[in-house]
């Protein structure tokens, strides 16, 4: 595990302080949980560029399966 000093304006620090009693966890606690949730945004942007990549110049069969899908009922 490492340990990362990270500056804030005193203000904001006061604000991290507060919204982590509000919730009942630690500062430390609380930043751990946000870095978790925008890595998971990330890493799902990333995966969701690779896909579209994969798709490029494929929009042809991608629409035939959508309408093939539309004709067996399927919700889209």
């Amino acid at each position: 595990m490492a340990a990362l000093t990270l500056r804030l304006a005193d203000d904001k620090h006061q604000r991290l302080r507060a919204l982590a009693q509000s919730r009942g966890t630690t500062i430390n606690r609380l930043l751990d949980e946000m870095t978790t949730l925008m890595l998971a945004e990330f890493d799902a942007e990333a995966r969701f560029k690779l896909r579209a990549a994969r798709g490029m110049g494929r929009s042809e069969q991608g629409l035939a399966l959508l309408d093939e899908a539309v004709q067996l009922g399927v919700p889209t």
